[in-house]
C-alpha cells in the first residue's frame, strides 16, 4: 500500500507552482528597444520591474497555496490534491517580464545609458 503513495505524492508535487526565483527569463530580443532613448529605456524598465514584482508576489503566493494543499492532501484529506493548481499563466508572464528586463538592460548597455539595474546580470554583459 505504501508503494502506491510514492507515485501519487510525486504526481501532486509535480503540479505545484514554481517559486518566482526559479522562473528563468524568456528570450526577448534587445532589437525591439533599439529606437528607445535612454530616458525611455529607464521608464520602460521601471514599469516592467513593477509588473514583475507584482507577478513574483502572485507566483510565490500560488506556490504557498499549492504547498499547503499538497500537505493537506498527503496528511489529512487526499481530495485536497485537486486544489494544487500549478502556475502556467503567471509563470509565463513572469518569464516574459524577466526577458524584457534583460533586453532593456542589454539595449541600455549598447547605448551606454549608464542605467543601474539591480539583480542578476544578463549573460555576456
Amino acid at each position: 500500500m505504501r508503494i502506491l503513495w510514492v507515485p501519487a505524492i510525486a504526481a501532486v508535487l509535480a503540479g505545484c507552482a514554481s517559486a518566482s526565483s526559479d522562473i528563468t527569463a524568456a528570450y526577448v530580443s534587445p532589437v525591439m528597444y533599439q529606437q528607445y532613448t535612454c530616458p525611455q529605456l529607464a521608464m520602460e524598465a521601471q514599469g516592467i520591474s513593477q509588473r514583475a514584482a507584482s507577478l513574483s508576489g502572485a507566483q510565490d503566493q500560488k506556490r504557498t497555496n499549492d504547498t499547503l494543499a499538497t500537505a493537506a492532501a498527503v496528511v489529512i484529506f487526499w481530495p485536497a490534491a485537486f486544489f494544487v493548481g500549478g502556475d502556467k499563466q503567471t509563470a509565463a508572464e513572469l518569464a516574459q517580464m524577466k526577458g524584457q528586463m534583460v533586453a532593456i538592460e542589454q539595449a541600455s548597455v549598447m547605448k551606454k545609458c549608464g542605467i543601474q539595474f539591480q539583480g542578476q546580470r544578463p549573460p555576456g554583459t
